[in-house]
């Protein structure tokens, strides 16, 4: 098996959990939903990138409307 198959992607999480009116946590960004799959044994590394480049993207997006 190639070795990026192999690596770990760590959680996003900062241990600053509070989520908006959308489900959307303020401290990392991920979805409710997001959340709750990343810990599940059927997410692959490819689905945990998504869902940090969807928190990245929400990241962004709430920096420029402060």
């Amino acid at each position: 098996m190639p070795y990026f198959y192999m690596t770990q992607i760590n959680s996003p999480c900062v241990r600053n959990c509070c989520l908006n009116e959308q489900d959307v946590c303020l401290g990392c960004f991920r979805s409710l939903e997001e959340i709750k799959r990343w810990g599940r044994s059927d997410t692959s590394s490819q689905q945990k990138t998504q869902i940090l480049l969807n928190a990245t993207s929400r990241q962004h997006n709430n920096k420029i409307k402060a």
